[in-house]
């Protein structure tokens, strides 16, 4: 049974100990659906202040909804269109203070202010998912948590491409 209680005082420790237990989560584990399940069952668990928390797919060169926390979502979504489709063509964590002035913006939540999206990249340099963030709360989003969500994905490369 796993029990992580992440609760940190600080966003550097508190993304550490995500780390860490995302680590011991999906090591060993070579299904990626059922490490990105996990992972975002443990980040919803952790972080606060989300509506919707998971991953996006590379299925044929379009994001396709893979496992997640929250609301029902959009299921297929174009590399360059929106917040996730823009951080897959870009390869790049787009980090949206709010979301009703991203060009493009799909709202797939009404209640979604803001965004974090984080490209996850294979070592050839393929993207392979996206891992998407929803808040309620605009501006909910800083460089800390880009910088650790970039090191969670960072992770989960190396655990979905086995």
């Amino acid at each position: 049974m796993y029990d992580f209680k992440i609760d940190a005082a600080d966003k550097p420790t508190l993304y550490a100990d995500l780390l860490q237990a995302l680590d011991g989560l999906t090591e060993g584990e070579p299904d990626g659906i059922a490490n990105m399940a996990n992972a975002a069952a443990l980040i919803w668990e952790t972080l606060p202040g989300l509506n919707w928390a998971g991953f996006y797919r590379n299925v044929g060169g379009e994001l396709v909804l893979g496992p997640f926390q929250g609301r029902a979502a959009c299921i297929r979504i174009p590399f360059g269109r929106g917040v996730c489709g823009t951080a897959a063509a870009t390869l790049e964590p787009q980090r949206v203070d709010d979301v009703h002035a991203f060009p493009g913006h799909i709202a797939c939540d009404a209640a979604s202010q803001s965004e974090l999206v984080v490209p996850i990249v294979g070592a050839d340099g393929a993207l392979i998912a996206v891992l998407d963030l929803d808040s309620p709360d605009k501006s909910r989003f800083d460089a800390e948590d880009e910088a650790g969500c970039v090191k969670l994905c960072a992770l989960l490369a190396e655990r979905l491409a086995s």
